[in-house]
């Protein structure tokens, strides 16, 4: 019985995580014609730094200390704004608000710790 319940929850915490990175992608959604979420309130501007290379591959979120996980987000930096969520609670780089993901950071455009703009989406 026990087992099951592992399974189930494994099931439920890996499907999660799919539905997730297809959310935080932003891809997609737009090319088909869909609309994206509004984008809520003015922009904030706050330090973001690249987190460490554990979470590798396509993964695109934010980590934050006080936003829950699921808050969904647009982050912009120079010409480009991605819709992402925030995926990870805890502290970041020293100075930062945001940690970003590997992937979410190349496609920005950032390499090192930055002032980005940031506002909550629908």
């Amino acid at each position: 019985m026990l087992a099951q319940r592992l399974i189930a929850l494994a099931a439920l915490g890996l499907l999660a995580a799919i539905v997730g990175l297809a959310l935080a992608s932003g891809r997609g959604d737009s090319e088909q014609g869909e609309r994206l979420p509004d984008r809520v309130g003015p922009w904030r501007y706050t330090r973001a730094a690249p987190l460490g290379r554990e979470l590798e591959g396509a993964t695109m979120g934010i980590a934050d200390p006080v936003l829950p996980c699921g808050a969904k987000l647009y982050v912009g930096y120079a010409d480009r704004d991605v819709l992402t969520q925030v995926i990870a609670t805890g502290p970041v780089a020293r100075g930062a608000r945001f940690g970003i993901t590997p992937a979410l950071a190349e496609e920005l455009g950032i390499e090192h710790a930055v002032t980005i703009r940031w506002s909550y989406a629908r």
